[in-house]
């Protein structure tokens, strides 16, 4: 079976054409998008179930949510959105699963971060600088918590260009319309190491950590494809991806799941 991908785009619903229970919708924050294709991929060999890939921010997925978007499963880049849901009767009860837990990453595509990336930044030796919206992205924001425990928030808000996502940040660097910007690490890594260019990763106390949460939506609390799929990211197959991709692994199983 072949795994659809959409990126999410910014109007505040998405229609999609109805789907058998064999098949199930899956949002997921743009940081973990490519392990999620390859984890997707994985699954589908391994069941008769179908997914559908949807990219975006945590925060515009949220809003998705909210307003009816037609999600089984949701993996975001935080824990507190999931939470959020379940609070407010989106998401199934006692459904989230901590999958991975995330590492910032402030990256160029040349070498000129080989040494210390603070005292690089402190220096200021570039145009611009790409960062998620820290109001929807929690990459964003682990981003600012960074440049506040370095003195640099407000020294460097000029030159910071503000991408909706860690993806979008990903490409306004890729394209040369910022000189550096801070990404999920997990984008850099091929299995193999360092994609390209280098990457300073910022010390794991300047920034709260970045677990990442998957939950069960309402509207598949019965969906025997979204259980397995919500079972399946805590499999070898899956953890495997995540070591792959620079993710810290974690499989605790949801106590919702059965």
């Amino acid at each position: 079976m072949k795994t659809s991908i959409w990126l999410l785009c910014c109007c505040p619903l998405l229609v999609f054409a109805e789907v058998s229970e064999d098949s199930i919708t899956v949002a997921v924050a743009a940081n973990f998008s490519q392990p999620m294709q390859r984890i997707a991929a994985d699954f589908e060999a391994a069941t008769r179930h179908q997914v559908t890939l949807v990219s975006g921010s945590t925060g515009r997925i949220y809003a998705q949510i909210t307003h009816g978007a037609p999600y089984d499963v949701f993996l975001a880049a935080d824990q507190k959105t999931p939470a959020r849901l379940a609070q407010k009767g989106f998401a199934v009860p006692d459904s989230a699963t901590t999958y991975a837990v995330g590492r910032l990453a402030l990256w160029s595509p040349s070498k000129v971060l080989a040494g210390d990336g603070g005292q690089w930044l402190r220096q200021g030796r570039f145009r611009r600088v790409a960062i998620a919206n820290p109001r929807l992205a929690p990459y964003g924001a682990a981003a600012m918590q960074v440049l506040s425990a370095l003195g640099l928030r407000e020294t460097l808000g000029s030159k910071l260009v503000q991408a909706e996502n860690v993806m979008q940040s990903y490409h306004f660097v890729h394209s040369g319309n910022a000189d550096l910007g801070f990404v999920a690490f997990a984008q850099l890594t091929t299995g193999n190491g360092l994609a390209t260019g280098s990457v300073w990763l910022p010390p794991q106390d300047m920034y709260d950590p970045i677990r990442q949460d998957a939950i069960l939506l309402m509207r598949a609390r019965d969906n025997v494809a979204a259980k397995a799929l919500m079972r399946f990211l805590g499999s070898a197959s899956a953890q495997s991806i995540l070591a792959d991709h620079g993710y810290e692994t974690i499989s605790t199983p949801p106590s919702g799941v059965r």
